[in-house]
């Protein structure tokens, strides 16, 4: 590592952290050539997911992106920004678990409505409305139908 102070392509580790539960590591160097000391942080690079479009374009799947996109659905929700966090692990896990740098964006968004479905139903309906490309009020109906079907209906006392 070469020194921010003298620029020797030089240095030796005096100390080694781990951080943030074992994702990075924090060392301590020094400087042989003129003794001063500086911290270099290194960390694993996780490999690019590469997201298709439906147009056929390809993006590096930005999971800052998704997010947006939940708070988005979530407007107004009572649905705490944990919950957003979570879902968006749960997308990055999922689609990593499946071992190809290029996901369809459709994978992605069925995933996140699955996720949503079981949630918060308005924000479901939000989502895919965009998600799904509602032409009218009957394409609305049917997810709203659908949605219904899935999900059991109100108790009620005897």
């Amino acid at each position: 590592m070469r020194c921010p102070f003298c620029q020797a392509r030089d240095s030796r580790v005096i100390d080694s952290r781990e951080l943030s539960g074992g994702d990075s590591i924090r060392r301590r160097r020094e400087c042989p050539a003129c003794g001063r000391r500086f911290t270099t942080y290194e960390r694993v690079e996780p490999v690019a997911l590469m997201v298709v479009k439906r147009d056929g374009r390809r993006e590096e799947f930005d999971p800052r992106k998704l997010r947006d996109k939940l708070r988005i659905a979530l407007t107004k929700r009572p649905v705490p920004q944990a919950e957003i966090d979570r879902i968006v692990a749960t997308v990055e896990t999922e689609l990593l678990e499946m071992g190809t740098v290029e996901v369809p964006s459709t994978t992605i968004g069925e995933i996140v409505l699955r996720e949503l479905k079981q949630l918060d139903q308005v924000a479901y309906i939000r989502f895919a409305s965009v998600y799904r490309d509602f032409a009218d009020l009957d394409d609305l109906r049917r997810e709203v139908e659908v949605l219904r079907s899935a999900s059991p209906g109100p108790k009620r006392a005897g």
